[in-house]
């Protein structure tokens, strides 16, 4: 283990909630929950304010409603999540080559390895200016944890939160780790907290004390030495730039299950299609083809089929996956469906095509994915998500509270006015249009206000159309500003 706090872990606070009071005056302060509004949807992150009535991530989405009724619940906007995380993660490539994102809003960074710290007082520097450049870019407040491995400084990050900067000083980890749960320790989930509770082990310091040999009686070879090790704050795992992705896939979950076979195909296609976009759009291919099928019993079975070679065409992944659906039982009813690609590569075989029966063969990909795609439906009326952009012709830019029976609300507000006005249009008002998300922070003189988040980029992040000036708002995040707070 290092000599000097020199990993740094960031965790942007409450990230997809964050964003949403930013963008939105009216929210700034009160309880937002983000994620699927339907049934079945869970609950992907709750603002600070929702976490006092118990909603946390992963929670079922009634469960939420039930805790917090009086909560804003709004879909998720990941183009936008997207390009304000690139821009965080330009900032922190600023910093190191040794960038290692763990999501959208979290990742680890070597200071030592980019010169940007060497002892405690530069690591120290450094993540204050990470948190003000991060404030100035995006509006938003992460938490920074600094400490001698990356362990601890997940373990720092946790504690500074929200908001906040916790540096760990070499020498002191064993004493700052004895008397946490065994849980905080990566690799220590809710199975392995039950066993180790059950054998009466509740901290780190009481599984220090069972000893190595024990450990492994208990949890098996691997998992019992990697533990011991943690629990003497023994952690060597380097920062790894790269992280490779191992397969590509797309899945949904119905509000109300799928009985009618042809309808479970017409998914299956839908599925593989997008799957082949995202292959395509990261520049990979590959081998073997993967189909998820969750019935209503919430049994969950899987099916895969390797081909010769690497292949990215929609036709060749579509007939794959029909394959494998043709040898799954959907009587009763299918929940869940999915559509992935493993055994990646950067390059495709072309002679994968001939797989692809009927007359697509002879077509250019983009003609045969048409082709074969169904007659997309009309809409009987135009539907409004809560939370979604929008543009009014009088009125301006805005976000829809809610719709329903033909109406649909909207707050008219962008992220840098005072809480605005609520109207309600019905829901196929010509005047009425979805719109691209707004910047989060004021633009600089001279800079465009095209739609969308034009604007400067940092550190040449600038995805799905949108970016962000750098220059310095006001508190945005619902809890106030102010300096970094800073602990020992």
């Amino acid at each position: 283990m290092r000599s000097a706090p020199t990993i740094l872990h960031l965790d942007m606070d409450a990230f997809f909630a964050s964003v949403e009071q930013a963008s939105k005056p009216s929210l700034r302060g009160k309880a937002v929950v983000v994620g699927g509004l339907g049934p079945r949807g869970v609950v992907a992150t709750a603002s600070y304010e929702a976490r006092i009535f118990g909603v946390h991530s992963a929670m079922p989405m009634a469960q939420a409603r039930r805790r917090a009724p009086n909560a804003a619940y709004l879909v998720p906007r990941f183009a936008l999540y997207r390009s304000i995380s690139e821009q965080v993660m330009g900032l922190l490539r600023a910093l190191s080559p040794l960038v290692e994102p763990l999501s959208l809003d979290e990742a680890f960074v070597d200071l030592e390895a980019g010169g940007a710290a060497r002892d405690e007082r530069s690591a120290r520097l450094a993540g204050a200016k990470l948190r003000a450049d991060i404030r100035a870019v995006t509006g938003l407040t992460g938490s920074v944890g600094l400490a001698a491995s990356k362990m601890l400084a997940k373990i720092a990050s946790e504690q500074a939160k929200p908001d906040g900067l916790v540096l760990i000083e070499p020498g002191t980890e064993r004493a700052l780790l004895g008397p946490l749960s065994v849980r905080t320790l990566p690799g220590v989930g809710p199975a392995t907290g039950d066993h180790l509770r059950r054998a009466g082990i509740h901290t780190v310091d009481e599984l220090a004390e069972a000893g190595e040999d024990e450990l492994v009686r208990l949890l098996g070879k691997a998992h019992g030495h990697a533990l011991f090790a943690m629990a003497l704050a023994r952690d060597e795992r380097p920062v790894v730039a790269e992280r490779e992705a191992k397969s590509v896939s797309v899945e949904d979950t119905y509000d109300v299950d799928i009985h009618d076979r042809t309808r479970v195909g017409t998914e299956v296609r839908r599925l593989a299609e997008r799957c082949v976009r995202r292959l395509r759009a990261a520049g990979l291919s590959g081998r073997t083809i993967v189909l998820k099928v969750r019935r209503y019993d919430f049994s969950t079975l899987t099916r895969s089929e390797t081909l010769r070679g690497p292949t990215d065409d929609p036709v060749v992944v579509r007939e794959a996956a029909a394959r494998l659906l043709d040898s799954v039982d959907t009587t009763g009813g299918v929940r869940l469906l999915g559509v992935g690609v493993s055994g990646l590569a950067d390059y495709t075989q072309e002679d994968l095509f001939a797989q692809a029966g009927g007359h697509a063969d002879d077509l250019p990909h983009e003609e045969a994915e048409t082709a074969s795609a169904p007659e997309p439906e009309t809409p009987a009326e135009r539907r409004w998500s809560a939370g979604q952009d929008v543009r009014h012709t009088v009125h301006g830019h805005g976000w829809v509270q809610g719709s329903g029976l033909g109406r649909v609300t909207v707050r008219f507000e962008t992220p840098v006015s005072e809480p605005g006005r609520v109207k309600t249009f019905r829901v196929d008002d010509p005047a009425l249009e979805p719109a691209e998300p707004l910047p989060l922070v004021p633009l600089r003189p001279g800079e465009d206000e095209g739609a969308g988040a034009g604007g400067g980029s940092v550190g040449g992040a600038d995805q799905a159309g949108l970016s962000f000036p750098a220059s310095l708002p006001k508190s945005r995040s619902g809890r106030g500003g102010g300096a970094a707070r800073s602990r020992p």
